[in-house]
């Protein structure tokens, strides 16, 4: 595929997830903002802002608030392969907390390891605006049309 391809593909694909995530109360919640996405290798990076309000009771953000950051650039890596029309509900998820995350950037990193008919298979990662990882998942998603009283347009 030509340089242009891919430009065109990503830039398509950063416009439709920017629109999708405007009408999505989780990804407006944690102020969602897709930065790259590769939808040929099933590969985003997604920008969130931890509210002081995320925080548990030792100013740290809950793990939950981290876990709803990754399942969405996991889902969104596999869905940057399809595009609009198509869901992602997660089956599972494994979340490994490395380090603690305060308020502030965090960046998203998520990307498709395989991709079936039916299920994929998705990892993401989340680092602070210093790079340091702090939170790593794997998961697995269902692959299925929107339900057509439910499709976002």
């Amino acid at each position: 595929m030509g340089a242009h391809f891919m430009q065109t593909a990503e830039a398509e694909a950063l416009d439709w997830i920017s629109r999708t995530y405007a009408t999505n109360p989780i990804a407006t919640l944690l102020s969602a903002k897709p930065l790259a996405c590769d939808p040929a290798a099933g590969r985003i990076t997604i920008a969130f802002q931890a509210q002081p309000e995320f925080c548990n009771l030792l100013g740290t953000v809950q793990g939950g608030m981290l876990a709803a950051m990754l399942d969405l650039v996991m889902s969104f890596a596999a869905l940057s392969t399809m595009g609009p029309g198509w869901a992602v509900p997660t089956i599972d998820m494994t979340t490994h907390f490395l380090a603690p995350a305060r308020p502030g950037a965090v960046i998203g990193e998520g990307a498709v390891v395989k991709k079936g008919r039916t299920i994929t298979f998705m990892e993401g990662r989340l680092r602070d605006d210093h790079g340091k990882l702090l939170t790593t998942a794997t998961s697995s998603g269902t692959l299925m049309r929107w339900p057509s009283e439910r499709r976002p347009e």
